[in-house]
């Protein structure tokens, strides 16, 4: 199995930048296949990214697209999300997945572990 840790959330204004990190340890982490996720307050989780194993292959949610970057380092066991001209409605906890059989990328279920999650709050 693998273990997850998000890190890179914080307060920031409208327009400001982040990037998030998630750190794996464990089993290789080339063998899965990689998503990020948001929960906001008094909503369900969402989708926000995903990236293939070997990071050919990248998708994202209409509400972050062209906004958001995601990316991975094998050698360093390690993905990112990189998060541009952030929004108050970006505001969300977010978590990093692992899957090692996911079909659609997009549903949180197909993913097989998860980080603890790191809260980013941007304000207007």
């Amino acid at each position: 199995q693998v273990q997850l840790v998000e890190s890179g959330g914080g307060l920031v204004q409208a327009g400001d930048s982040l990037r998030l990190s998630c750190a794996a340890s464990g089993r290789t982490f080339s063998s899965y296949d990689m998503g990020w996720f948001r929960q906001a307050p008094g909503k369900e989780r969402e989708f926000a990214a995903a990236i293939s194993r070997t990071g050919g292959s990248a998708i994202y949610a209409d509400s972050v697209k062209g906004r958001f970057t995601i990316s991975r380092d094998n050698a360093k066991n390690t993905m990112y999300l990189e998060m541009t001209n952030l929004r108050p409605e970006d505001t969300a906890v977010y978590y990093c997945a692992a899957g090692e059989r996911v079909w659609t990328w997009v549903k949180g279920s197909e993913y097989d572990y998860w980080g603890q999650g790191t809260q980013v709050t941007v304000s207007s």
